[in-house]
């Protein structure tokens, strides 16, 4: 029986370590999406700063978008009653 506690202790000890790997690869990935967000904020900062018009611009699309978007969904409904 003496033998077999050092077997389980290793195990255990296995399992921890391959917990720890996961938790750690799962962190990594998290601040790998973090990262990637701050990059293209700061992108679309600096672009919008050197260009104001943009921003405009890009309003404008956004409410195009959303008039469609409503328009679609409009017909969508009819659609579903007939």
């Amino acid at each position: 029986m003496a033998e077999s506690e050092p077997q389980e202790e290793k195990e255990n000890h296995g399992n921890m370590v391959k917990d720890v790997i996961m938790d750690l690869k799962q962190q990594l990935d998290e601040m790998e999406k973090l990262t990637v967000q701050a990059a293209w904020m700061s992108l679309n900062f600096v672009t919008i700063q050197t260009n104001p018009e943009l921003l405009i611009s890009l309003e404008h699309l956004e409410d195009a978008f959303l008039r469609c978007k409503e328009q679609v969904e409009k017909k969508w409904q009819e659609v579903l009653k007939e």
